[in-house]
């Protein structure tokens, strides 16, 4: 009896889904690993307070974001399932992206191969160009903020600075994202047009996945800024003659001259071994649960409890947790305040790595003990 006791364990549900471990904390979100009961299927669960999203004054930002991530459904983008809500907090349940940042990948290798970097930068243009044709600019694309799946396939990720715009908007005005992938129309303050700032933005990404580090780095931003204004940077000699005239036409500091999607689809470089994405014929996007919950918070619920069960407590097996153990931390993923300089790709390794690792041994400890 007091065996059987021992196997019991307390297992929590929020709906229909069974919670596991922590597997990424930031600033007003914790993120869990879990499991939908019905189909099997490996979720992430963004769990918010209410009362801290209202002292904040965050609910149209977080409403906004929520809303882009339904409307920009793509297999290059994170997908966000479905809002829920109980009394004290809010759950937003996401599509478990298992491989970490791009980000952790170009720190562990260096430069990645040509033919890599134009794989992933083909899946980044196909889904930025969705976005676009939905009215939507992320705003702040960076290695940190692309994911990579099981399969290797990278994953667009954190709307947080998107803009939403219907057609016929002019240009934006908000100078936002992170200073060494920002625009140099963005810096000026004199509005800009968002797909040309995100053509920007991927192109910075382009060239730090075959150089293994930033084109634009300096100590203090009125320098760097000065380098982003002019395009003043220098690529290294292994680029080919083909790889440098196509980041030339991204990297134009004129943004009504610099290329555009459409013509970047067409360059030599960009076709080789290029197969786009066939979509689904369009779902209909749902708000209804985005609606219930922020629009009248107190009336739709979902169903918090704990079970009984016997075995062991729900946790995620040997492979789902090493696979995790470059993107434990799913903060980036979901936390909004990472605006500042990260400055060179390699600086905060040892940092970095060490947290890493002091994670994943006290959480594999926890699975194998002994």
């Amino acid at each position: 009896m007091n065996e059987r006791r021992k196997n019991m364990n307390v297992r929590r549900k929020i709906g229909k889904y069974e919670v596991g471990r922590t597997i990424g904390e930031g600033t007003f979100a914790k993120v869990k690993f879990a499991r939908n009961s019905e189909t099997g299927e490996s979720v992430a669960i963004k769990t918010m307070a209410k009362t801290t999203i209202l002292q904040h004054r965050m609910v149209e930002q977080i409403k906004r974001e929520i809303s882009i991530m339904k409307i920009v459904r793509h297999p290059n983008i994170v997908r966000l399932h479905e809002v829920l809500a109980s009394q004290t907090k809010i759950y937003i349940i996401l599509e478990f992206v298992m491989g970490g940042e791009l980000y952790d990948k170009i720190v562990q290798q260096g430069r990645l191969s040509e033919n890599e970097s134009r794989r992933y930068f083909q899946q980044l243009i196909d889904a930025i160009d969705h976005c676009h044709k939905k009215g939507v600019y992320h705003r702040d694309l960076k290695p940190e903020n692309l994911l990579l799946d099981a399969f290797g396939n990278l994953k667009v990720s954190d709307f947080g600075l998107s803009a939403l715009t219907e057609k016929g908007v002019g240009l934006l005005h908000t100078t936002c994202g992170t200073p060494n992938y920002v625009a140099p129309e963005v810096i000026g303050n004199r509005g800009y047009n968002g797909a040309a700032a995100d053509v920007w933005s991927c192109g910075v990404i382009l060239y730090v996945l075959l150089a293994g580090y930033l084109p634009f780095e300096e100590p203090d931003l009125p320098t760097l800024y000065r380098r982003i204004n002019a395009a003043e940077y220098v690529c290294p000699f292994w680029f080919s003659a083909e790889t440098k005239s196509f980041i030339h036409k991204i990297l134009d500091p004129n943004p009504e001259t610099r290329v555009k999607i459409e013509e970047i689809r067409k360059v030599p470089w960009f076709q080789k071994n290029y197969f786009p994405v066939k979509l689904k014929e369009c779902e209909q996007v749902n708000l209804d649960d985005v609606r219930a919950v922020f629009d009248d918070i107190e009336d739709q619920y979902v169903a918090e409890k704990s079970e009984i069960t016997e075995g062991g407590p729900f946790i995620m097996n040997a492979f789902e947790m090493i696979s995790l153990s470059q993107g434990l931390n799913l903060s980036p993923l979901f936390d909004r305040h990472q605006v500042g300089i990260r400055g060179h790709l390699i600086s905060g390794l040892n940092q970095r790595g060490a947290s890493w690792l002091r994670v994943i041994f006290s959480r594999l400890s926890d699975v194998c003990p002994n």
